[in-house]
C-alpha cells in the first residue's frame, strides 16, 4: 500500500490561512432531474470543497458516473454533461484539498460493484482508525484504489458476511471509528448516516415525493426544497420505494456537533442543528464587544468570514460597521509564483485596504480565527500602511491550540500560533495594539447553550481545548500516517 502524504505540509500558497472543511455531500431520491438537482446542490455546498466534484446517478440499469477536478461551476456546466447522468437517483461531493497529487481516481464519490449490485458512495469527514482497518484489509487481500478513506468503507462492505446492503453497511460502521456523515445509493435505495457523536452535519429534506440528504440546508434552498429535520447523531436513514426508514445502529452516546460549523465552516445563510449559522456568528461579535470594551472609531471585518461577527460586534458597542478591507472574490488559488516578491503580495491578491476609512481611525478588526498567524500579520500591516492610528483584532473563536483529526484540513499543532505562544507573544507577533479572543463561556453563549457543562460540552470544541470526544486510535498507535488525505497521494 502506498504512504499517504500528510494533510498538514502545505505546497502552495493560497493567501488563506484558515481552517478548511475537507468536504460536503449531496444525494437525491426519485426526482426526474436527479444529476441537476444534484450538480445545483453542490453549488450551494462549493465553499465546502472547491479542489474537485463528481456526481455519480442510476437509471434503473446502469450507474453514470462523472468526476472531475475543479469547482463543480466549471465541470457541471452544460446539458450535455447532465444528459450522461440520467436516471432518478444521484449523489455528489465537493471536496477541499491542500497538498499531494489531485488525481481523479480519488475523487468522489467512489463506486464498486457487489454480490448484492452497485454501490457509490460519498463521505464527509474522517476516519481516525481508518490505517489500522486499511492495513488488516490488505492483509486479507483488499486491493485499494485510491488513498481515501472513504474507500475503507467500500471494502469493509464487501467483506462483511451481512445478507443485505443495510445489515452490510451497518456491520462496516460499527468497525470504524471517527467523524463522518455519507450519503449512498445503491440500485434501489438511498442511503444516509451521521456517527454516533454527530461531529459533521447532515440534513433531509424534500422536493415534492423526492427526498434529499444534504450536508447543509443552502443546498436545499437553491433547488426549492423544504427542511424536514437533520438526521440525528448515530443515525441511519433508508430512503426507498416503500418510504424513510430510520435505524439506530449504535450504543447511544453524548452528541458533539462541530462547533467550528458555526465559526466558519457552514455557510451564514444554512441553519444547522436548528440554529442560524448567521445569527450565531453576530451573537459571538456582540459577545466580543461585551469582552473586548476597547473604544475605537470604526469596526472593520476581515471579509468575508468576519462580516457577521463584526456587525454583531458594531451593534453591540455602538461603533460604526464598515468595509474598511474589500475582497476579491474572483481570485482563485495562487498555484505559480515566479518570485518571492511576488508571492510575498499574495494577501493583496484577495484583500485590498479601503484607505478612507482607515486613515487616521482607531479600528478593531475582526476576523473568524487565527491558525498560523500569516494572513492576520499581513492584513494588520495593510491596514497600519493606509493610515490607521490604533489597530485592535478581536477573533470570534477561542484561540486554536490542537490540530484536527475529524475531517479539517489543519496545520500540525507546533505550527499553530496560540499553541506555540502567550497571548502577549502573538500580539506583538501581529503588531496589533491588542489581541482579543472570545471566551469559551462567550462562545458557548452566542451558540445559546448558556448551561454548558464544562466537563462534558455539547459540542466538539477539541481545536480549542485539546478533547477530543472520539480515540484517535491511528495516531496514538505511532504507527500511521497524520491523516489518510482524499486528495493526497504519492505517485
Amino acid at each position: 500500500m502506498s504512504n499517504p502524504a500528510s494533510l498538514h505540509s502545505p505546497t502552495t500558497f493560497d493567501g488563506d490561512d484558515h481552517f478548511h472543511d475537507e468536504c460536503g455531500v449531496f444525494g437525491i431520491y426519485r426526482h426526474p432531474d436527479a444529476a441537476a438537482h444534484t450538480a445545483l446542490g453542490l453549488h450551494a455546498l462549493q465553499h465546502r470543497g472547491q479542489e474537485a466534484a463528481g456526481v455519480v446517478s442510476f437509471d434503473g440499469e446502469q450507474f453514470h458516473s462523472h468526476r472531475a477536478l475543479g469547482h463543480v461551476g466549471d465541470n457541471f456546466n452544460s446539458a450535455q454533461i447532465i444528459r450522461t447522468l440520467p436516471g432518478e437517483m444521484a449523489i455528489g461531493h465537493v471536496r477541499y484539498a491542500t497538498t499531494g497529487g489531485t488525481v481523479l481516481r480519488n475523487v468522489q464519490p467512489l463506486f464498486a460493484d457487489f454480490k448484492f449490485g452497485g454501490l457509490a458512495i460519498a463521505h464527509n469527514g474522517n476516519l481516525t482508525n481508518a490505517y489500522g482497518l486499511r492495513t488488516a484489509l490488505v492483509e486479507r487481500g483488499c486491493i485499494f484504489q485510491s488513498t481515501s478513506d472513504t474507500e475503507t468503507f467500500i471494502h469493509l462492505i464487501a467483506v462483511s458476511r451481512g445478507t443485505n446492503v443495510v445489515e452490510r453497511v451497518t456491520d462496516a460502521l460499527r468497525q470504524v471509528e471517527g467523524a463522518y456523515s455519507l450519503v449512498a445509493i445503491t440500485r434501489e435505495k438511498l442511503i444516509g448516516v451521521r456517527d454516533p457523536r454527530g461531529v459533521r452535519p447532515l440534513v433531509l429534506g424534500k422536493i415534492g415525493d423526492s427526498w434529499i440528504l444534504s450536508s447543509e440546508t443552502c443546498a436545499l434552498d437553491i433547488i426549492g426544497a423544504e427542511y424536514v429535520r437533520d438526521v440525528e447523531p448515530g443515525e441511519l436513514v433508508v430512503i426507498d420505494k416503500t418510504g424513510l426508514h430510520s435505524f439506530k445502529p449504535f450504543v447511544p452516546t453524548d452528541s458533539k456537533f462541530c462547533i467550528f460549523e458555526y465559526i466558519y465552516f457552514a455557510r451564514p445563510d444554512s441553519n444547522v442543528e436548528g440554529r442560524n449559522v448567521y445569527q450565531i456568528r453576530k451573537n459571538i461579535g456582540a459577545e466580543l464587544a461585551r469582552e473586548c470594551g476597547i473604544e475605537a472609531d470604526v469596526v472593520v471585518p476581515v471579509p468575508d468570514s468576519g462580516v457577521p461577527a463584526a456587525i454583531g460586534y458594531a451593534e453591540q458597542s455602538g461603533i460604526p460597521f464598515e468595509l474598511g478591507i474589500i475582497r476579491n472574490h474572483y481570485v482563485g488559488r495562487t498555484f505559480i509564483e515566479p518570485t518571492q516578491q511576488i508571492r510575498n503580495l499574495g494577501v493583496k491578491l484577495k484583500h485590498n485596504a479601503n484607505g478612507q476609512y482607515l486613515k487616521d481611525k482607531r479600528v478593531i478588526l475582526i476576523d473568524d480565527s487565527i491558525v498560523r498567524g500569516t494572513t492576520s500579520v499581513k492584513i494588520v500591516d495593510m491596514v497600519r500602511q493606509a493610515g490607521a492610528k490604533e489597530v485592535h483584532m478581536c477573533v470570534s473563536s477561542p484561540p486554536i491550540t490542537h490540530s484536527c483529526f475529524y475531517g479539517i484540513d489543519t496545520p500540525d499543532q507546533e505550527e499553530l500560533m496560540a499553541s506555540q505562544h502567550e497571548l502577549e507573544a502573538m500580539r506583538k507577533i501581529i503588531g496589533v495594539d491588542s489581541l482579543t479572543f472570545v471566551s469559551f463561556d462567550g462562545l458557548y453563549r452566542a451558540v445559546r447553550d448558556e448551561d454548558r457543562n464544562t466537563e462534558n460540552p455539547q459540542f466538539c470544541d477539541a481545536c480549542f481545548s485539546g478533547n477530543y470526544p472520539i480515540r484517535l486510535v491511528d495516531k496514538d498507535s505511532g504507527e500511521a500516517p497524520k491523516q489518510l488525505s482524499l486528495l493526497t497521494t504519492q505517485e
